[in-house]
């Protein structure tokens, strides 16, 4: 007879089993050839070779797509905004007939919410209906987001009938104000900014700059939080689902929904379930520069690993520097173009941007 134990573990390798399938479920195969063995820099250039170049669908088609991508099992509007799952919402919505249109007040109609602030991108193509971030949510509870970070609320100044909020943040690294949505959609929302980040790499000219991001790279304290996120709220099948039906529009995919650890290999700690190393910024000048630029740490290191990477991954140059806080690179021997920097120290894994002229 087999003892409570051994049932319980026979239990957890077939959810694990389950569970393994259903995520790469619908995955086309060889879709993600070249990226194992990568981490940090190399796998997040590497996934966003994949998944560029998408099939861009318009605006107007966005409440369309809708119907496929974010439909509950009764035919409702998937709004995370208003859902409370395994409770009653406080209202649904009927696809069409309750787009926005004017509102007054939660409940009145839903309309298209760019849960990376279409401002932060200056309202630019292909992203500004880049299915994989933009949801169908109550109108004004989307209005009262606006174009705030997300983040962790303190003492709320407005608390949404599911309980989002807004105020200011008491994550550590930002104390601006922010927008908290409820725990259960947190990981489908950090999952959502790790595929922006990554889907745009490189391609964030003229972003903006403001307290969770840099272009389409994550601030420090942001990036820390939405690894905790993903780690507290893993996939679900509302995710899985909603991947497949974008990638038959937009013929790209989520990667860290279909493979929730690459996140932590490229933002947090491949071998822990929290992010231990964390990821600093790295002062480069002059910059632009032409034969020589400095990289400097905040301070004295045992040994500094610094890579320059086209944005296409290539490695271009890689010093090493022993008992120094920085170091001075001669750069002649590389062309002119953007490059990004990554410097591999022992308190944590430094970035950078550089502009080479000739």
């Amino acid at each position: 007879m087999f003892s409570k134990r051994i049932f319980s573990r026979l239990l957890a390798s077939v959810l694990f089993t389950i569970i393994t399938v259903s995520l790469t479920v619908a995955q086309p195969t060889g879709y993600y050839n070249g990226t194992e063995g990568l981490t940090g820099t190399a796998l997040r250039s590497a996934l966003h070779n994949i998944i560029k170049n998408h099939n861009s669908i318009s605006y107007s088609a966005l409440w369309s797509a809708f119907n496929d991508t974010d439909k509950k099992s009764n035919g409702t509007v998937w709004d995370m905004y208003s859902d409370i799952p395994g409770g009653t919402p406080p209202y649904q919505y009927t696809f069409g007939s309750d787009q926005c249109g004017n509102y007054n007040s939660e409940g009145d109609c839903y309309n298209r919410e760019h849960t990376w602030p279409k401002s932060w991108f200056n309202d630019n193509s292909p992203m500004y209906s880049d299915l994989f971030h933009l949801y169908p949510t109550d109108g004004y509870v989307n209005g009262k987001r606006s174009n705030y970070p997300y983040g962790e609320v303190g003492s709320s100044s407005w608390t949404s009938l599911n309980g989002s909020k807004l105020g200011n943040n008491s994550y550590p690294g930002n104390s601006e104000e922010v927008f908290e949505p409820i725990d259960a959609y947190k990981g489908d929302l950090a999952r959502t900014y790790f595929y922006m980040s990554t889907r745009y790499y490189g391609e964030d000219a003229g972003w903006q700059s403001n307290g969770m991001v840099d272009g389409a790279d994550l601030k420090t304290w942001a990036q820390n939080m939405l690894i905790e996120w993903h780690q507290n709220d893993p996939v679900s099948q509302k995710e899985i689902d909603r991947n497949n039906a974008v990638y038959s529009y937009q013929n790209n995919r989520n990667p860290f929904i279909d493979h929730p650890e690459f996140a932590d290999k490229i933002w947090g700690d491949p071998a822990s379930s929290v992010s231990t190393r964390t990821r600093l910024r790295v002062d480069v000048s002059p910059n632009p520069c032409t034969n020589t630029v400095e990289i400097t740490v905040p301070k004295v290191q045992a040994t500094l690993q610094i890579t320059f990477f086209t944005i296409n991954g290539q490695v271009v140059l890689h010093q090493e520097i022993a008992n120094e806080s920085q170091a001075i690179i001669d750069v002649n021997g590389i062309n002119a173009g953007p490059y990004l920097i990554e410097v591999a120290a022992e308190d944590g894994i430094y970035h950078g941007k550089l502009i080479k002229n000739q």
